[in-house]
């Protein structure tokens, strides 16, 4: 039976994390390794000036063994594959991340740096997300069949499998788009507002603005026009 590990950067809690270790259930032996809090935009960071530290769960799918870490999602990757999984999972699904990982964005992305911890330890990996809202039907509809697809679609080292779900009404989604490419448009535009604080300091909260343009054949003009999007992305840092 295939080893599945399962990691996102939501926190071990989120109800994405959840819904994708249900759908995994059916592909294989589930493990589940993530943070034990919100850990968004970290990128592929991991830890090595100080220890982190993993303790077992309870998890709301029966037969899944679930770790907390306090560690990064690539931390949560690097611990699973190499201490917490038996004879190191064959599979790798990063997700159901709350938000896109389109375009520019998606350097930031601790789901995609916590795939790419896993390509880079020779482990095939997908990464799943959807918009950051309520919208799961068009999710709930298409994953357990996209999963089944690409579990035997190969992958260089480097390289992941990406899916994004759009946000609109199952009614609505016009299919699946295959073989994106990664946007070079910013998926939000950013802005940082700027307000003086005591002792003369100046903090500054960032602000996204919407993008609603991309090029043909991209990940986020899929979903931008209510296309399921599924591309390779590959890690050339």
């Amino acid at each position: 039976m295939k080893k599945i590990l399962i990691t996102n950067d939501d926190g071990i809690d989120s109800d994405g994390l959840i819904r994708l270790a249900k759908v995994a259930m059916e592909f294989g032996e589930v493990w589940v390794v993530a943070p034990h809090s919100q850990r968004s935009a970290m990128s592929h960071s991991i830890t090595l000036r100080h220890s982190i530290e993993a303790w077992e769960v309870d998890f709301p799918v029966p037969g899944i063994r679930a770790y907390a870490c306090d560690g990064t999602p690539a931390d949560c990757v690097r611990i699973g594959v190499l201490n917490i999984v038996p004879e190191k999972p064959d599979h790798v699904f990063s997700g159901i991340n709350y938000g896109y990982n389109v375009g520019s964005d998606l350097q930031y992305s601790a789901t995609a740096g916590a795939a790419f911890e896993a390509s880079f330890q020779k482990i095939h990996t997908i990464a799943f997300s959807e918009d950051a809202d309520e919208m799961h039907e068009v999710t709930d509809e298409y994953i357990k069949d996209i999963m089944g697809d690409l579990l035997d679609k190969p992958l260089e080292i480097n390289q992941i499998w990406n899916v994004n779900f759009p946000s609109c009404r199952l009614k609505d989604c016009k299919g699946i788009l295959k073989g994106r490419t990664v946007s070079t448009d910013e998926f939000y535009k950013d802005r940082y507002l700027e307000k003086k604080v005591s002792s003369g300091k100046i903090s500054y909260m960032v602000e996204g603005i919407r993008n609603y343009e991309a090029s043909q054949g991209t990940d986020l003009r899929a979903i931008l026009e209510n296309y399921v999007s599924i591309g390779i992305a590959t890690n050339i840092s």
